[in-house]
């Protein structure tokens, strides 16, 4: 693990990248910002996590990061360690964490539940959906109080990348970090209806096969009856209408996503 400061004092405001090493956007964000050395308002922790797993182009070596929270410092397995290790570093800061997918190349936000800190900052972020794990977040990152975060895009992708840091800009914005000026994307006046939200209802089981295909959008309704999705060429229909969520052909290995209810806006 790596950690820069920014400013004087004592942070409270983290950004966090690398938690899966198969995901670089996050780490290319931070760097990038480093390198611009800018002045900051209020000091800022800047973290690439998993440098191991990043070094092998590995999601993880011995446990997913993302599902081990709070770790344990004890740990035979590297992750465990060091989600024990990322855990005390954020601690008291509002943090985002910076991920990737295979599902959409648009970004969006993940948190487990809509309070005060997502309603703060996601309209503020080059962001227009917020997932809503709700039930679904076991050991991860998002469980902790003023987390957020945000898949930049696809996976392994320039774009994901050039999201990424965007992302991080805009965070350090609408927490004071940097001023709103020196921020892409901002609304002078942020609207909370611009970011849509789903909360996730359950996963979407893949059976065994060998070829997997996707033939729905996600964030976009499926209606009952529809296939959205093919196992060796053989489709699978919706039972009921629903919509999809974090949906990919191999992005998951024993389900496709999941279903989803349109719950409103962020505010």
């Amino acid at each position: 693990m790596r950690i820069y400061e920014l400013g004087e004092g004592t942070p409270e405001v983290a950004v966090i990248g690398g938690i899966h090493g198969d995901e670089p956007c996050g780490p290319l964000a931070i760097e990038r910002l480093l390198a611009e050395d800018p002045a900051v308002e209020r000091p800022v922790k800047l973290i690439i996590a998993n440098e191991t797993a990043l070094e092998a182009g590995q999601r993880y070596l011995d446990a997913d990061l993302n599902r081990v929270f709070p770790g344990d410092a004890d740990a035979e397995a590297h992750e465990r360690r060091l989600a024990h290790d990322i855990a005390r570093e954020i601690q008291g800061c509002t943090t985002l964490a910076l991920h990737s997918t295979q599902s959409t190349p648009k970004p969006m936000g993940v948190i487990r539940s809509v309070d005060e800190v997502a309603r703060a900052i996601y309209p503020r972020l080059p962001v227009d959906v917020l997932i809503e794990t709700d039930s679904h977040t076991d050991g991860r990152l998002v469980e902790y109080p003023h987390t957020i975060e945000v898949e930049c895009g696809l996976q392994g992708t320039d774009e994901a990348a050039e999201n990424g840091y965007d992302l991080v800009r805009a965070f350090l914005a609408a927490t004071g970090a940097l001023p709103a000026t020196d921020a892409k994307d901002r609304f002078d006046i942020p609207d909370p209806e611009t970011v849509h939200v789903f909360r996730l209802q359950r996963p979407i089981p893949k059976p065994d096969g060998e070829n997997y295909e996707v033939f729905v959008d996600n964030f976009e309704l499926v209606s009952e009856g529809t296939a959205f999705a093919a196992v060796d060429g053989d489709s699978l229909y919706a039972e009921s209408d629903f919509y999809p969520v974090l949906l990919s052909a191999n992005g998951y290995e024993d389900i496709f996503g999941y279903v989803a209810e349109k719950t409103g806006h962020v505010a």
